[in-house]
């Protein structure tokens, strides 16, 4: 369940104190291949395994995971830099998946019946897709992990898994309870790297790989999904997000703020799913800017072993983007309203923020800002408001406050989106499908849509005098 021998390494900091955490194998293409070796391997005899077996297994991996949550909290923390408290409710979503796919391994579905014009029977199976490659991002590095790996072994499939080089820890910490749960050897192989495109490049060059699953931006996605395309390969695309979040005059205030808060700051709004940009409506602005504004100067900003509410942005280059992404919507007119304290600390920090008095056509409206920052447009009449929503490539998740049921699922369904938030600041659960349309990506996470994406259907035509 590991790599090839190596004596090149790399090295993993925390980003909130700059400290040395450890250094791991840096893996090339060589590496890459070795690991598909070992999956291509244990393919068949993985494969044939009854699905009780790997439902049992995967059970086994989500009581390990619990087991070891304090200690998989800490570790997330050191490497990622989020709070405690964010990375222990990562750990128990990223648990969640194993015992999901557990449940579903046992459902693989299928269909049997007879041909319309008589005299045939059909019979629908599914079977797993194969070696699957899976590449993983560091703002989730464990839910990320299992939300791929989950569904492939339920299906029958075995994976080789690039984590990011700036989180791999978390994801050798995952690898090994999966060992402690009963996985063979050779059906998860991790091939830590600081060299994505020639491990990633390797495997889709493979002709034994037939699926490649991965989390990340837009830009790198449409590059994988064209060398994916030379030679047909299977592919989930989870991409960036631009996520609205609408707030109408009937909604709830305190709810509301509520939900924006955790939609924006969860993991320091380092998250895909994240409130890029808020939509207030003029008849409430005044007063959600003033109580939202308010909970966001509570925010404690520090390391995760303070107690710190948020944390750093994963590197120095991430914090300097937002800091110019800032300084361009002040220069367009944009005005900071509100903000948390910085600490005297090393890390990588930006102080959460929010900004008033933001162009409808600022430019970040436009772009995913991946920080702790939210800026406010109001607005008043509705059909502009969705003109300005769906205005963007992106289409992955969106949040919905309002008083009126009915109207907040009218609203949601006018968005562009794979996912709403109707009423609250979360839309992830292993049980439904996660995804996006338009740039935001191909395929679903999660539900009976997860195992599917690591499966082929077969049907079987049988004569029947």
């Amino acid at each position: 369940m590991t790599s090839t021998a190596t004596t090149r390494t790399f090295v993993v900091e925390d980003p909130a104190t700059l400290d040395l955490v450890a250094e791991v194998e840096d893996h090339g293409p060589e590496g890459a291949v070795h690991a598909v070796d070992a999956a291509a391997a244990a393919l068949g005899a993985w494969g044939r395994t009854a699905p009780r077996h790997r439902s049992e297994v995967l059970a086994r991996a989500h009581t390990l995971m619990l087991r070891d949550r304090d200690e998989l909290a800490s570790l997330i923390a050191r490497e990622n830099g989020k709070s405690l408290a964010d990375a222990a409710a990562e750990v128990t979503y990223a648990a969640e998946f194993f015992r999901w796919f557990a449940e579903e391994a046992v459902r693989p579905g299928g269909e049997y019946g007879e041909a319309p014009a008589g005299g045939v029977r059909t019979l629908v199976t599914h079977r797993p897709v194969g070696v699957a490659a899976l590449v993983t991002p560091w703002n989730f590095p464990a839910a990320m992990a299992t939300r791929k790996i989950a569904p492939a072994l339920a299906a029958g499939c075995t994976v080789v898994l690039k984590p990011a080089a700036e989180t791999p820890l978390t994801a050798i910490a995952v690898a090994r309870l999966l060992t402690e749960a009963g996985v063979p050897e050779g059906v998860v192989n991790l091939v830590p790297t600081t060299d994505a495109a020639g491990v990633v490049g390797a495997w889709l060059a493979d002709g034994r790989v037939r699926k490649i699953s991965f989390t990340g931006s837009t830009a790198v996605g449409r590059l994988l999904l064209g060398q994916a395309a030379s030679r047909v390969v299977n592919a989930s695309m989870e991409l960036g997000g631009n996520a609205p979040v609408v707030v109408a005059a009937d909604a709830d205030i305190e709810a509301a703020v509520a939900g924006a808060m955790v939609a924006k700051f969860r993991n320091g709004g380092q998250a895909c799913t994240a409130a890029n940009r808020l939509y207030v409506h003029a008849d409430v602005a005044e007063q959600f800017v003033a109580r939202f504004g308010a909970e966001v100067e509570k925010l404690t900003v520090g390391p995760a072993h303070n107690g710190a509410a948020i944390g750093p942005l994963i590197t120095a280059a991430a914090r300097d983007r937002v800091e110019r992404v800032v300084e361009t919507a002040v220069g367009e007119g944009a005005r900071i309203s509100h903000r948390a304290a910085l600490p005297d600390a090393p890390g990588h920090f930006y102080p959460p923020t929010v900004l008033v008095d933001v162009p409808a056509d600022a430019a970040i409206l436009k772009e995913e800002i991946f920080g702790p920052v939210a800026p406010v447009v109001t607005w008043t009449d509705e059909a502009e408001l969705l003109e300005l929503v769906n205005d963007t490539e992106y289409g992955l998740a969106a949040y919905v406050f309002s008083g009126d049921l009915g109207h907040a699922i009218r609203l949601g369904e006018a968005i562009e989106a794979g996912m709403v938030g109707i009423n609250r600041g979360l839309v992830s659960d292993p049980s439904a499908p996660f995804g996006g349309v338009k740039q935001s990506g191909l395929g679903r996470e999660g539900a009976k849509d997860g195992l599917r994406e690591f499966q082929e259907t077969q049907y079987l035509s049988i004569d029947w005098p």
